[in-house]
């Protein structure tokens, strides 16, 4: 672990980028080429990228920089490289979710990619994600393993874990994601990023209607608060296919004011039984609400009532991977567990139980709930465990792929079915080196009070000047 590697645009997150492109310090195409060669670098070891954008890329930025010589109105993004996970459209390109099944390139960008690209994101390539995102190791058949920058022999968890390592390594500042039982907060937890999930609705899925039914999110992963501020700013907003919508927040998420003292509950309860919580995982929850009482906040121990949240939870998990199986042109080169879960979806999870389903997540989210009564936010372990070892699903079938990952799951899915905002937050490193993690959950459209208390922790514990070896060795070549 190392300090910031100095103040070159290309370590400076999204809002530094972006001003040095602004201020002439550096332009779009000198940043694009910088990010394009250094993906190149850190590839062979990471395997975060299945495909590299890299002549549409720098098509783009000269595109971006003729806006800005000829003195047209900048995006808040402009100039800025962004990686995209390969479960959303970028046009003429295929969206493999994971996979080989899927061959024929898609005719246009999904909502969220044409959302960055109007705020003048350059989309640098896709990331690495297990088939269909089904599981929280980011492994598969086609792509192989991504590796955690922090420790190589480490995974990025997932099903984000390409853009997390993207994001962790410094070739990009911000990356896209999706959560539908953790995605986004588990690998940010494994690769020590800031990844907030938003509320259910609160970023189109278009051009499908959503994301795994009710469970899903889009969304991104970054270093600092500040950043996913603004991204969440420019892609923020439902369209008329999408079928959750959630209410405009009531001013923009980057002008969140600190946040003035809050209740917070302090929960080491897993919605997972018998999940055995790691000391060190325990250490960082236990510190975190030190510094958040230390910010003036009055924090108190409660440990929450999970009501059991299985049949809410698996016929959409079996379901959502079913309706995405049934969009490959070549269903003959799915993997083998995901034909076995697709096959299992058509037998359990038919439609009317899948409404069934949504309905008692709306049953479950209610007991849930109640803890909003008391406090405004809720602080628990992002993981109940260090990072694991890559190679988790290795010789596993459907079934024990799907107990392997339950306690990665313990404590995110559940925010899944409730369908409330929830952070994975930066909370120091191991004993051996490798990132910790807690978890702010939010009650329903509570984004800006996660924000605000994400920031003050950032302020209080920084971690976005501490960089993997990899980083930082990159930055000294350069």
């Amino acid at each position: 672990m190392n300090e910031q590697p100095g103040d070159r645009p290309r370590y400076t997150g999204v809002l530094g980028q972006a001003e040095a492109i602004r201020t002439g310090r550096i332009s779009a195409l000198e940043l694009t080429e910088q990010t394009l060669a250094h993906i190149d670098r850190v590839q062979p070891r990471l395997n975060a990228f299945v495909t590299v954008l890299a002549e549409e890329a720098l098509a783009e930025a000269r595109i971006r920089d003729e806006d800005q010589a000829a003195g047209r109105a900048l995006g808040p993004l402009h100039g800025v490289p962004i990686a995209i996970k390969d479960e959303v459209d970028v046009a003429g390109v295929r969206t493999t979710y994971g996979g080989a099944a899927v061959t024929t390139p898609a005719a246009a960008d999904s909502e969220i990619v044409r959302r960055l690209r109007a705020a003048g994101a350059i989309i640098v390539g896709k990331t690495a994600m297990p088939e269909f995102g089904t599981w929280p190791f980011t492994e598969s058949a086609a792509h192989g393993y991504t590796r955690n920058p922090w420790d190589l022999t480490r995974s990025t968890g997932g099903s984000s874990g390409g853009s997390a390592a993207a994001v962790a390594a410094g070739v990009v500042a911000a990356a896209t994601g999706g959560d539908g039982g953790g995605s986004i907060r588990i690998p940010a937890a494994c690769c020590g990023l800031f990844g907030l999930k938003p509320q259910r609705g609160r970023v189109s899925t278009a051009p499908n209607g959503d994301l795994w039914r009710a469970l899903g999110t889009l969304g991104v992963l970054t270093r600092s608060v500040a950043d996913s501020a603004l991204l969440y700013d420019v892609i923020s907003g439902s369209v008329a296919g999408d079928r959750w919508h959630a209410p405009a927040p009531t001013i923009p998420f980057s002008e969140a004011a600190p946040a003035t003292p809050l209740r917070i509950a302090v929960s080491v309860r897993s919605a997972v039984p018998l999940t055995r919580l790691d000391p060190e995982c325990a250490g960082a929850v236990r510190s975190m609400a030190d510094a958040l009482t230390e910010l003036g906040h009055h924090v108190e121990e409660f440990e929450l009532d999970y009501p059991d949240a299985t049949s809410a939870f698996f016929p959409q998990f079996l379901g959502g991977i079913r309706e995405e199986a049934d969009r490959v042109d070549r269903p003959d080169l799915l993997e083998r567990r995901t034909r076995t879960l697709a096959a299992t979806a058509r037998v359990l999870a038919p439609e009317p139980v899948l409404r069934w389903a949504e309905r008692h997540g709306e049953r479950v989210a209610s007991r849930v709930h109640r803890v909003f009564e008391r406090y405004d936010l809720v602080l628990t372990p992002t993981l109940p465990h260090l990072p694991p070892p890559v190679g988790r699903l290795d010789g596993a079938g459907a079934l024990h792929a799907i107990l392997r990952s339950m306690p990665m799951t313990a404590y995110t899915a559940m925010w899944n079915v409730c369908g409330n905002p929830a952070a994975a937050i930066p909370a120091g490193w191991s004993d051996s080196g490798l990132p910790l993690s807690v978890q702010l959950v939010g009650r329903p459209d509570g984004e800006l009070e996660i924000l605000r208390v994400a920031a003050q922790l950032e302020k209080a514990r920084p971690w976005a000047q501490r960089w993997p070896e990899e980083a930082e060795v990159v930055a000294r070549i350069r």
